[in-house]
């Protein structure tokens, strides 16, 4: 007869294990997104692809939740955004501060490549390990800006632009040939400022002064020995050793042969999300969390199934705004913004229902990304309070206009054009010639108006006068370091911090649960929305363009909008 005691025994081990140590797990080689796709084939595309939100949630929970005992992230070389790289070592810090290891480790930072950007996130670990044939490619930051004038000219093709002001330069690229005054400016500052910021987190992190950060910069990048001997990793080993030693110090002394158990992060936080998924919680009140990510267009909400394009739709952000006005549950919003800008009027109603929703009686607090500038900062103007990280990079508070001639370039194909226009400025956006004077009147008359109407909300919104908000604007970028000096956001954080700051001022308690919004369930997406109040109306679209709009708007197609910030980042 078999024994009971023997059939139970799986399932006591599997009930053990389940409640025994965790190490949470956390693999940044495969990149991060801000939102999960809200279509079918997007959200498949895009599994292995870990959201930024279910990171943070899951390793501050981690820091309370008494089971889980360290927390190790291997970092590669693929590029994160800085705004996200902050994020991450706030969160870390907080990991940190329960008294738990925290372990970064790496093949390489930097494969015969930069690596500043990603050994600086792992410095907000308490312990970095490195596999012996690695490096620290430790070389400073760089902004690299390409010029494409001769090749366009080449080419045959004209740029009519106009701007506001002289640090507008999102069509720099087009019209020179290298920096000019104020671009370098503005982009020596933003460099100095990141850089200020690279060097105090791995001062703080390594036990080294600024000075010695510095000059090891300038040295940098490290072979494996070097790091080490330099106090840059804290020891070198393969995947097999840095994990077994850390596991190994959670070994039971009745269960030798095991250790710790490992789970991704983003698994983890998925678990104990759907484990409190229970009646009492879901009729809780709670801090709303609405997404604003990619261009500011007219219409609804797109991504591209391929990746590498969002747009944000006034009409999908604005119905979101709206729906969680009329959900009495729905306490305050955090509104998550990152975005480079584009069109003016979308900017502005989104930014009226973000005003609208404050008024309401419900608090919203802008939660900036890594981009929130022109468009992306006009559309936070609306709302109680703005959060930024030190290194988003933000301003950008001017206009512009540009239009490709392309007349030339078709002469050379043997294209040639005519037209009967019924209007003096029929064809004045016409790429087969140039404004006219009296368009240019026009040009810039409207060019004027978006400007004092950018820099007149601004002043309402700051608290401060149109010559002071005139100072600091210009089309200039800044650091949200920088902006918080000069007035332009409130505090410097993350989505935690705005969620604490939408709790407060909602008189929320310091729990009270931050959920994306709106997240309709599977038969609501079925059903066609009732009207532009409901939810459902708040979707996104799924877009056949995709990485194709950047290069439309490169090339002088309207793809974006006059509200655009200037230049292409990427910080490494």
């Amino acid at each position: 007869m078999v024994e009971v005691a023997k059939l139970l025994e799986p399932v006591s081990k599997l009930r053990q294990r389940r409640a025994g140590p965790l190490v949470l797990e956390l693999d940044l080689t495969e990149g991060i997104s801000d939102e999960s796709p809200g279509d079918p084939l997007g959200q498949l595309l895009a599994m292995r692809r870990q959201r930024l939100f279910d990171i943070l949630e899951g390793i501050r929970r981690g820091a309370r939740d008494p089971r889980v005992k360290a927390l190790i992230a291997k970092i590669g070389s693929a590029p994160i955004s800085f705004g996200k790289l902050q994020e991450l070592r706030t969160a870390v810090g907080v990991f940190r501060a329960s008294g738990k290891p925290a372990l970064a480790w790496s093949e390489s930072f930097g494969d015969f490549g930069p690596g500043t950007a990603s050994y600086y996130l792992a410095t907000a670990f308490s312990e970095i390990a490195l596999v012996p044939s690695g490096a620290v490619g430790l070389t400073g930051l760089s902004v690299t800006n390409r010029f494409l004038r001769d090749a366009v000219e080449k080419l045959g093709v004209d740029y009519e632009i106009g701007a506001r002001h002289e640090y507008k330069n999102a069509v720099n690229m087009l019209t020179e040939r290298d920096f000019t005054g104020p671009h370098r400016e503005a982009t020596e500052r933003i460099v100095a400022s990141l850089t200020e910021q690279v060097v105090e987190g791995i001062s703080e992190g390594r036990g080294l002064s600024a000075q010695d950060v510095r000059s090891l910069i300038d040295r940098g990048p490290f072979i494996s020995h070097e790091a080490l001997e330099a106090g840059l990793v804290d020891r070198l080993g393969y995947r097999d050793e840095i994990y077994g030693e850390l596991l190994g110090r959670f070994r039971g002394p009745e269960s030798e042969h095991e250790g710790a158990r490992l789970q991704f992060v983003s698994r983890y936080q998925r678990a104990q999300t759907l484990a409190s998924r229970v009646p009492a919680v879901q009729r809780g009140e709670y801090v709303a969390l609405v997404s604003g990510i990619g261009q500011i267009i007219p219409g609804r909400s797109r991504r591209s199934p391929l990746g590498g394009s969002s747009a944000m739709g006034s009409d999908t952000v604005a119905a979101a705004f709206r729906a969680a006005r009329a959900d009495p549950k729905a306490r305050a919003v955090v509104f998550r913004v990152d975005s480079g800008g584009g069109s003016y009027t979308a900017s502005d109603v989104i930014r009226r229902e973000v005003k609208l929703t404050s008024e309401a009686g419900k608090p919203v607090v802008v939660s900036m990304g890594d981009v929130a500038a022109s468009g992306g900062y006009f559309i936070a103007l609306g709302a109680d309070s703005i959060v930024a990280k030190p290194g988003t990079l933000t301003g950008s508070i001017g206009v512009f206009i540009v239009k490709a001639v392309l007349s030339e370039l078709m002469g050379k194909l043997g294209i040639s054009s005519d037209s009967i226009d019924a209007g003096s400025h029929a064809t004045m956006y016409s790429t087969d010639r140039k404004f006219s004077e009296s368009e240019w009147e026009r040009v810039n008359a409207m060019l004027d108006h978006v400007y004092d109407d950018f820099t007149a909300k601004v002043a309402e919104a700051r608290g401060m006068t149109r010559e002071q908000v005139h100072e600091v604007a210009r089309g200039r970028v800044w650091t949200g370091a920088d902006a918080h000096t000069h007035g332009l956001v409130d505090e410097l954080g993350g989505v935690e911090t705005a969620a604490g700051i939408a709790r407060k001022r909602a008189g929320l308690p310091s729990m009270t649960a931050l959920r994306p919004f709106p997240q309709p369930n599977p038969l609501e997406r079925l059903v066609p929305p009732e009207s532009s109040e409901d939810k459902t109306a708040a979707r996104l679209r799924v877009s056949s363009w995709g990485p194709l709009a950047e290069l439309s708007a490169r090339i002088g197609l309207p793809a974006a909008g006059p509200l655009v910030m200037p230049g292409t980042w990427e910080i490494r």
